[in-house]
């Protein structure tokens, strides 16, 4: 696998070696070892798949702790615009974001750490999205920022008007109004 840095520390894209024939393809969707070389040492304890249909966009969504979750995403039929947004206090990218278009033609995979809120748009008529977490999911640490919020400068590449949101996401705050619960740190972990 090849591993992107990207403009946030941390935040990486992750493409893989692909090996193609007159039968099709193959290749190693995640190896363990591979990622705690070139990436970070992580144990993915839950795996993820949700199915959207155009114009859906979901996020942008955290953990806190001592549930936070860093998520090894990628979708495997269609296509996704998938954003990745700092909110970590004291960050040198605090409310900065980093996108990448992950279908199922590149097969790209992008790794969100602790302290970032994710989210993602459909832009194929429909799309299956799956994604490792580092930890169990827990409703009772969930939270967000708004997706709507024009400060974060993200062109999800869906027309609003066209946009499916969840009544959830809408309730979530703008930045400005947003009391993180992440720390930075240079281990990238939440504190």
């Amino acid at each position: 696998m090849e591993v992107i840095k990207t403009a946030i520390e941390g935040v990486v894209i992750i493409e893989p070696h692909l090996f193609r024939d007159d039968r099709g393809y193959f290749f190693e969707s995640f190896s363990q070892r591979e990622f705690d070389e070139k990436v970070r040492p992580v144990n993915f304890v839950q795996d993820n798949e949700s199915m959207s249909s155009y114009g859906v966009i979901r996020g942008l969504h955290f953990q806190a702790m001592p549930y936070c979750q860093s998520k090894l995403v990628r979708c495997v039929k269609g296509a996704v615009l998938d954003v990745a947004v700092d909110v970590r206090k004291g960050s040198p990218t605090y409310g900065q974001h980093v996108m990448v278009e992950l279908n199922e033609e590149n097969h790209r995979q992008f790794f969100i750490p602790r302290g970032f809120a994710h989210g993602f748009s459909v832009l194929s008529e429909t799309a299956v999205f799956q994604y490792k977490c580092d930890n169990f999911y827990a409703p009772q640490v969930d939270g967000g920022i708004s997706i709507l919020d024009t400060s974060l400068g993200i062109d999800w590449k869906i027309s609003m008007d066209r946009a499916v949101l969840s009544p959830k996401d809408l309730k979530h705050p703008l930045l400005e109004d947003f009391d993180s619960p992440f720390s930075y740190s240079e281990d990238l972990y939440c504190v």
